[in-house]
């Protein structure tokens, strides 16, 4: 048996028709470097998301990066955020020279306890950054009146989570700016890597665009620090293709988290939707006290699985300075029970089948 926890060959052979003459075409038209394809995607990306902006960048790190300066982050400065995402989330904080403060997780959805973030705004909170994990959005409007309250931005780390939504608005638009990535795991994604930063905000428009292009407003002028962050001409071809598919891709992504909810209903604790929003499915992860035994039986029938995250961000051994006292006690004892299995939109309903049954197997 061999499953793997992404297709991407299969993937790829649905497309290549369509992508390899468009790629061909912008090869031949030696636009590598903010060409047509890439203003056309931004344009798409941003209609797709309702939004006015869409920002195109050189991965999902510098939009996060790239939107925490556009708010003036910086020294003395907090971000509320989860400890259980990649640890680009709170990396990016640091780098601006801000702390990144972790506050627990709901034990089903995954994602910030809505309950606990209030307690841990100070006088230096700038900013929140929830994260839509696995493909679930935040419950975005009590984190929006919290904001509203405490004059704080919301900036949506919707690195996994591109075409859900939430209240009506796609994922990334609800907030102030909504970061995104293409890295080839993701729901969209590229060849390669790429970012997009979406927003309503003119200004804040204007400033994201300056800090991605070298901090230049003027060509061979420099206004502030910024950064060579740039989406190329063939991604963008690519992610032309895919952005129309996204939606089928991702009801594909929800019927086999269906499928999978019904098979392994009563032998681990299936992933939740919490009615809130359109869960998209970036990962399908379940938790169970045998975690260890189920992995080890996918693995050795030749199964993809994965564990995100092994290890929570406060735990991490470059925040241990500010953050080793630090204890998240749900956080904790999901890390040590998740585990996530194959959700690619080309999984066959047959092999869903027989991974349910390697996991029923192990857990006999």
């Amino acid at each position: 048996m061999n499953i793997p926890m992404l297709d991407l060959k299969a993937e790829y052979a649905l497309l290549k028709d369509e992508i390899e003459p468009a790629v061909c075409a912008a090869l031949a038209a030696c636009q590598y470097i903010g060409g047509p394809n890439v203003k056309a995607f931004e344009a798409e990306a941003a209609a797709y998301a309702g939004v006015k902006h869409g920002i195109s960048c050189a991965s999902g790190t510098d939009a996060l990066l790239i939107a925490l300066r556009a708010i003036g982050l910086g020294p003395g400065d907090e971000v509320i955020t989860t400890p259980f995402t990649f640890v680009a989330t709170a990396s990016t904080v640091v780098m601006c020279g801000a702390k990144p403060v972790f506050v627990d997780i709901d034990p089903r959805s995954f994602n910030l306890d809505l309950n606990q973030v209030e307690a841990a705004i100070t006088a230096k909170t700038k900013a929140i950054v929830p994260v839509h994990l696995f493909g679930q959005p935040v419950q975005l409007a009590p984190l929006k009146a919290l904001c509203e309250k405490h004059n704080l931005k919301l900036i949506e780390d919707a690195a996994q989570s591109f075409g859900a939504d939430y209240a009506g608005r796609k994922s990334g638009a609800y907030g102030d700016i909504g970061c995104t990535s293409f890295y080839p795991s993701k729901n969209l994604s590229a060849f390669g890597d790429g970012g997009l930063i979406i927003t309503d905000d003119d200004a804040l428009a204007a400033e994201l665009r300056v800090l991605a292009s070298h901090g230049s407003r003027v060509r061979y002028h420099h206004h502030v620090l910024g950064y060579n962050s740039r989406l190329d001409e063939i991604q963008a071809v690519i992610l032309r293709a895919k952005l129309k598919r996204l939606d089928g891709f991702n009801n594909r992504r929800i019927a086999i988290a269906d499928f999978y909810n019904r098979q392994l209903a009563g032998a681990v604790e299936t992933p939740f939707a919490d009615g809130h929003g359109r869960h998209v499915y970036h990962q399908y992860t379940i938790l169970s006290d045998r975690r260890d035994a189920i992995q080890k039986a996918l693995t050795d029938a030749g199964i993809g699985c994965a564990v995100y995250y092994p290890v929570p961000l406060h735990q991490q051994e470059m925040f241990a300075a500010t953050h080793g006292d630090v204890k998240l006690p749900v956080t904790e004892r999901t890390a040590r029970r998740c585990l996530s299995l194959p959700i690619s939109p080309m999984l066959q309903d047959a092999q869903i089948e027989a991974i349910c049954g390697v996991i029923r197997n192990a857990l006999k």
